[in-house]
């Protein structure tokens, strides 16, 4: 096999390799919460719309929505979310070091300070 058969083969391999990583990312998606725990959250309310109602969590709650939070995995950007209708569930999250964060769950999207990403279906479903 000649020199240049070989690095066409290596490229192609490699080239192949990349292709894969980027497929299992596009459909694994990540966690953009991944490593939050309550401890990290000062406070949260939830607004639920309709019928326009925000309750303050108290401590057991912020434990539960942290847990949710870092289990929810995100795969691409999807801006479509504004043509269904539906429930919203508002979370507004202010961390321990002052900023906050919007979370809209609107499955089988999550809104994260406006941007709209397509959900894991399972674990946005809760």
């Amino acid at each position: 096999m000649n020199l240049q058969k070989r690095y066409l083969l290596m490229g192609g391999a490699v080239l192949a390799i990349l292709l894969t990583l980027a497929a299992g990312l596009l459909f694994w998606g990540r966690r953009p919460f991944r490593g939050l725990e309550a401890a990290d959250i000062a406070a949260a309310t939830v607004l639920v719309g309709p019928p326009d109602v925000t309750l303050e969590l108290d401590a057991g709650e912020i434990e539960t929505l942290a847990d949710l939070l870092a289990d929810v995995r995100i795969t691409r950007p999807d801006q479509s979310y504004s043509e269904y209708a539906g429930q919203t569930v508002l979370f507004t999250v202010t961390m321990a070091d002052g900023t906050a964060a919007n979370v809209t769950a609107y499955n089988p999207f999550l809104i994260i300070d406006g941007t709209g990403w397509r959900t894991a279906y399972a674990p946005c479903e809760v």
